[in-house]
């Protein structure tokens, strides 16, 4: 009789909680065994725990405890904890999700165990080395055996780094073609396939209501990059820039992540009353943020995640950094890179808000069956 195939997720932030929501559905479904860790890389309640409730993930099998660190220290430590883990649990595979301390920790402990490791989000580059994430997302890439790509310009991207297997064609799972290539295999996005869900699961005029926002008339804003986060002059600029927008008459809502709010206090004058459109807000839940994004008029954001889900629902975002991860996105127009600045934000937020033009949408993220792709892959390996 086959045994039943066990596998181990290893998750620590909130996008990471979307993903692997969804993909343990489809792994429970397929027969197989999952082992959740969460490193606690995201500790705050509100961060973690609401998204394990809203979307009804099982309680981790393990909950590591890590906490905020130094990139290094906090690499470091998990690196030792999943180690322990999976010399206890033997999985057949591990799973990492996107581009965090957690992605690169569990995929070093895997790799280092000669456990294949699948890398969920594969394939995406920035071609920005000083940023922590991509750093992360480059390593765990060239560790993996398995290399799930949400669309198809992460897998050109893999392609011209070596590691497609010349036999396969771009975009489809092919065989190995040596023992040192991995599978690539163009699987659709995970969170892609969740939005939708969700989104025609929840009541959006109740959201509106509840945060007196008026549908497509108000920006949505979220800020969490250390690029920003710890730059006092960035985030300055940011800040002032919604501010002066809120002062032109649209409404600006700011859920603000834990560590933004932090830096934020820290920030001379930050004292001052925010002007009354201004609203500054705890983290909200993952189907309110669907919501939000839905009816947006703009969001501006210097989330990968956040940009993303605001293209599945054709709301232009605006990306105080100086490149993205989501190239396709930039280049279809919906996206728009800004420098971190507080005239230039303002000025461009302004006219995507006033003129928010016609551009054509394609669906780069796959028909929705991504998760089912993943497990019949893991379950097949």
């Amino acid at each position: 009789m086959r045994k039943k195939k066990r596998i181990v997720s290893i998750v620590g932030a909130r996008p990471q909680f979307i993903k692997a929501s969804v993909l343990s559905r489809s792994l429970k479904k397929a027969g197989m065994t999952e082992i959740m860790i969460h490193t606690g890389q995201h500790y705050d309640p509100v961060m973690s725990d609401i998204f394990f409730n809203d979307l009804h993930i099982a309680k981790p099998a393990y909950h590591l405890g890590i906490g905020s660190a130094s990139h290094g220290l906090q690499t470091g430590r998990m690196l030792m904890e999943i180690e322990k883990i999976l010399q206890k649990e033997k999985p057949d595979c591990a799973v990492v999700f996107g581009d965090t301390n957690s992605t690169l920790a569990g995929a070093l402990a895997a790799a280092k165990l000669h456990i294949p490791l699948a890398h969920v989000e594969a394939g995406l580059r920035s071609y920005n080395q000083s940023m922590p994430e991509e750093i992360n997302r480059l390593l765990s890439d060239h560790l993996s055996a398995i290399l799930f790509c949400p669309t198809a310009a992460a897998v050109e991207n893999l392609r011209r780094e070596g590691l497609a297997n010349p036999a396969g064609s771009a975009g489809r799972a092919a065989p190995r073609g040596r023992k040192s290539l991995p599978l690539i295999c163009h699987s659709g996005d995970l969170m892609y396939d969740l939005a939708m869900e969700v989104r025609a699961s929840i009541d959006h005029d109740a959201v509106l209501a509840r945060f007196s926002l008026p549908a497509k008339a108000f920006i949505l804003a979220t800020i969490h990059r250390a690029e920003n986060t710890d730059d006092a002059e960035n985030l300055e600029n940011i800040f002032l820039a919604l501010a002066d927008l809120a002062k032109s008459g649209i409404p600006v809502f700011f859920p603000i992540h834990p560590r933004t709010r932090k830096s934020l206090r820290a920030l001379p004058g930050r004292g001052d009353p925010l002007p009354p459109l201004f609203v500054i807000h705890d983290p909200v839940s993952y189907p309110e943020m669907i919501a939000l994004e839905n009816a947006a008029r703009v969001i501006i954001t210097d989330s990968g995640g956040v940009q993303k889900e605001g293209y599945f629902f054709k709301t232009p975002c605006l990306i105080p950094r100086q490149e993205s991860e989501w190239t396709e996105l930039i280049a279809s127009g919906w996206n728009t890179l800004c420098r971190p600045r507080r005239k230039d934000i303002f000025k461009q937020a302004l006219a995507l808000c006033r003129f928010p033009g016609r551009r054509r949408w394609r669906n780069f993220f796959g028909g929705g069956a991504a998760a089912e792709t993943m497990a019949g892959i893991l379950k097949n390996y």
